[in-house]
């Protein structure tokens, strides 16, 4: 019983940077599509990476240096960027979160299972139930962060879109730096 609170806690405090990011992502009205798109792609990674980390293990620290923060940091100030322009375009169109840009977000807030997955080994030998944890719980909080992210820019009109984008330039200068 104690290996399966230990595996949602881990599963609850991977879900956190992906909560957070998409607290941001929600409040630039993104549409449902993309949303459930999101949703999906951050939970199956979630699923998977612990499950390469764990394949792979030691040997892929020695080959490759991942800095999974910096890459987050970088990836979140461009696509803020990329918001600000569209924001000064048009005020009321929908942002354009491509499928292109929601992946880069999903598989950088996703890297840190992935390290996740390299150490599992010392808590569990259950590798598949821990991914499952880790996915379910990811999922969930991406969606909420979505939907509460919208739900507010709703609320706030153009003043939570630029709440959003300046939350995820904040994210991205924080990832930075960690």
């Amino acid at each position: 019983m104690s290996i399966l609170f230990s595996l949602i806690l881990i599963g609850i405090s991977l879900s956190m940077d992906t909560f957070s990011i998409s607290l941001s992502i929600g409040s630039c009205n993104i549409s449902k599509k993309n949303i459930l798109f999101f949703t999906l792609f951050v939970g199956i990674l979630h699923f998977f990476m612990p499950l390469i980390g764990k394949i792979l293990g030691d040997k892929i620290i020695d080959i490759l240096y991942i800095k999974a923060n910096l890459l987050l940091g970088i990836i979140l100030i461009f696509i803020g960027i990329e918001m600000i322009l569209e924001l000064l375009k048009n005020e009321n169109k929908e942002t354009n979160f491509n499928l292109i840009n929601l992946g880069l977000i999903g598989i950088s807030v996703s890297l840190d299972s992935f390290s996740t997955g390299l150490g599992l080994f010392a808590i569990t030998d259950n590798i598949i139930l821990a991914s499952g944890i880790f996915s379910t719980c990811a999922a969930f909080f991406t969606y909420c962060g979505l939907l509460i992210g919208k739900y507010g820019a709703s609320k706030l009109g153009i003043y939570g879109n630029i709440l959003g984008i300046f939350l995820l330039m904040i994210l991205g200068i924080f990832y930075l730096f960690k």
